[in-house]
């Protein structure tokens, strides 16, 4: 048989490997199943919003309140602190303590870094769900909030104001506990912890709007170094216009810069450490 007669070779073959997929599928499922197991745990998000959370609104809403030593009128202003508290560092937990497991012993880490997708784009993933499990802790913090004190402020026009400060405070909470989790040593993370945590609540206006710190200058300025204070006064603001609080577009202008400078630390931090 002569090179003339050889049949042609087809262009593909039945036994070629299957094209790899796309980027965004990828990310879709992963984040799915990200979602999927955060259905699955809701009642841990419960227990992580419910401790600190609710112990602070009974101690100084119904222990103090019922003693006359804070306002009746305390529960408003402190409620919507309290809905942004549960919503930066439920994201910031979730994301944090799970990356330490997995970057540990487990190396479960290793199963999303084989997908076919960059790392940017797992370490964008996490941060996603990292702000979906804060949204769902600002929303179950609030009803329960509401039956513990008895009341709670609402202005349904303002809802858009309020989820997007959320959202905001999620990711924020979310690029906090990655770049903390990738920076710092597994036997430290704890300590670490307590001692990034501990600031945000107490000087996050949680308990107070920040105009009123006007007599105490510099603590005025210490709380607007903190993020936290921003989530605190969009949403006590979309919940209390009435109320003196930083306007919202500041809110928002501060929170979108933060959140453009937690991104890129965080994952840049991450993609470093995956190398490594």
């Amino acid at each position: 048989m002569t090179d003339l007669d050889t049949p042609p070779v087809a262009a593909t073959s039945p036994t070629a490997a299957p094209a790899r997929p796309r980027a965004h599928r990828a990310f879709l499922a992963i984040l799915r199943r990200d979602l999927l197991v955060t259905a699955k745990e809701l009642w841990v998000i419960l227990v992580q919003v419910g401790l600190t959370p609710l112990f602070m609104l009974f101690v100084f809403v119904k222990v103090l309140g019922g003693q006359g030593i804070v306002a009746r009128n305390f529960a408003d202003l402190f409620l919507p602190g309290i809905v942004a508290l549960a919503a930066l560092t439920t994201a910031l937990q979730s994301v944090a303590l799970p990356l330490v497991k997995e970057f540990g012993f487990t190396r479960e880490i290793e199963d999303r870094l084989l997908a076919p997708l960059s790392t940017n784009l797992v370490a964008v993933g996490k941060l996603v769900v990292a702000m979906l499990r804060g949204l769902v802790a600002a929303a179950l913090i609030y009803p329960l909030g509401a039956l513990m004190v008895g009341s709670a402020p609402w202005q349904p026009g303002r809802l858009p104001m309020v989820l997007l400060t959320i959202l905001l405070g999620g990711w924020i909470g979310g690029g906090i506990g990655m770049t903390l989790a990738m920076i710092l040593p597994i036997q430290r993370i704890n300590i670490t912890f307590s001692l990034v945590v501990t600031p945000i609540i107490w000087t996050g206006c949680i308990h107070y709007p920040w105009p009123r710190l006007s007599s105490m200058p510099w603590f005025q300025t210490v709380t607007a170094l903190n993020p936290m204070t921003y989530v605190s006064e969009g949403v006590r603001g979309a919940m209390l216009p009435g109320v003196a609080h930083i306007p919202a577009w500041v809110c928002l202008l501060v929170l979108t810069g933060v959140a453009a400078m937690v991104t890129v630390t965080s994952v840049r931090s991450f993609s470093r450490r995956a190398v490594q």
